[in-house]
């Protein structure tokens, strides 16, 4: 007879070996295929400071009809910021959607477009404390373990880079 304390030990490893093999193993619906290649990894850049530092980590969820990327940046003597996206295909206007809310309490929805080597999410709002900031971003495929991420946003006469980063893989 197997004793209490085996058996939650067995079911903890069961319960941890499916919530982390999942996200490896779901084939993504059609729509976001162009994203699997993030899917089961966590991607890495430096900021430009050489002292800041970008991470996301990607998992599909619901038997790949979303992906989650959840982000952290990192910065010496500073708390960390971090922010959850998540995509999914929206069939009434058959777009791939997405929601971000992060710790400061801003909030962006959007949609991304594939494109060639790359994911484009056009021109939408980021808010914060009542305050909005129209922002895009171009990520662009480099090789099977980094990309590049690149943001922009708008100002009176057109747009301005706020960072553009080499993200590789990093797990």
């Amino acid at each position: 007879m197997m004793s209490l304390k085996l058996g939650v030990t067995v079911a903890a490893v069961l319960v941890a070996s499916a919530v982390g093999s999942s996200p490896g193993v779901a084939a993504p619906i059609e729509p976001l295929r162009p994203m699997a290649f993030l899917a089961g990894h966590c991607w890495k850049g430096d900021f430009a400071d050489g002292k800041q530092t970008d991470e996301h980590c990607f998992a599909w969820l619901y038997d790949g009809k979303a992906l989650r990327d959840t982000h952290t940046v990192r910065a010496p003597g500073r708390p960390d910021y971090i922010g959850e996206t998540t995509c999914c295909w929206d069939s009434a206007s058959k777009r791939v959607e997405y929601v971000y809310i992060e710790n400061l309490g801003g909030v962006s929805r959007g949609s991304v477009e594939s494109v060639p080597d790359a994911l484009v999410f056009p021109a939408t709002q980021y808010v914060a404390d009542g305050q909005s900031m129209t922002y895009r971003v171009r990520w662009t495929k480099l090789s099977d373990t980094s990309y590049e991420a690149w943001s922009e946003m708008q100002v009176k006469d057109g747009w301005t880079t706020m960072f553009k980063l080499t993200m590789k893989q990093s797990s």
